[in-house]
């Protein structure tokens, strides 16, 4: 991995592969470490036609985890593709193996309110402006323009039961090696207040802008990292 500092001139060579139109369809796979063990696989695939987009992302237990843990985890958003960019209405999180795990969220943008449904319970928070989930924002960042990039600010549900503040800057652009090959990337960086996780994601100006790395660090001193290995898109 090589850093380097983003000069504005460095930014406007990316600007080609901002302003291509987003693909209508996603294949992608991940790799996801937990302190440097490999613990599971996640496969992805986003969807987008007549205004309406789905994105489904499954992850199973990979390595000597899944020997012990037969868990299965399945997410999914849907919504409307508008013209800033993708705009949820459903979100679910589902464990084959426990459904009283389950997480069922509806944004009720007419109301302005994120309607929830987990362990029993049926709650309501306020959306705000632009509100993704966590699935929808990683497939966000393909409809937006290059200037934004820099400084980003949205709410979101990571876990569907609560909405946060999330606040990206652009910390510059590196190379990365990955499965992929080495792949020059955008490196944004959320900005962490209080008992925030750390959240670090990278993009790839060669592949919509997509997420090719994304690297949490938690209070705990923990680290999850989940890094490409397969990309397709049409």
């Amino acid at each position: 991995m090589k850093p380097a500092r983003l000069l504005p001139a460095a930014l406007l060579l990316f600007a080609g592969a901002v302003a291509a139109a987003p693909p209508l369809t996603v294949k992608a796979e991940y790799e996801v470490y937990k302190d440097g063990l490999h613990v599971a696989t996640a496969s992805e695939s986003f969807e987008r036609g007549e205004g309406k987009y789905k994105v489904v992302s499954e992850q199973t237990p990979a390595g000597l985890l899944a020997i012990f843990v037969r868990t299965r985890i399945r997410v999914s958003s849907s919504g409307t593709v508008t013209a800033a960019g993708l705009r949820p209405d459903q979100f679910e999180y589902g464990r084959l193996d426990d459904p009283s795990k389950n997480v069922s969220d509806r944004f009720d943008w007419e109301a302005g309110l994120l309607r929830m449904s987990f362990d029993g319970r049926h709650e309501s928070v306020a959306l705000g402006a632009g509100a993704q989930d966590r699935l929808s924002v990683m497939y966000q960042f393909m409809f937006l323009a290059e200037e934004k990039l820099r400084d980003l600010a949205f709410p979101m549900t990571s876990n569907g039961k609560k909405i946060e503040n999330y606040h990206y800057q652009l910390a510059g652009q590196e190379t990365l090696d990955t499965p992929l090959g080495k792949l020059r990337t955008l490196h944004l960086v959320k900005r962490r207040e209080g008992n925030d996780n750390g959240v670090e994601i990278w993009l790839s100006p060669d592949h919509h802008l997509f997420p090719v790395k994304l690297l949490i660090s938690e209070n705990d001193g923990s680290k999850f990292e989940q890094l490409i290995t397969r990309f397709e898109a049409k």
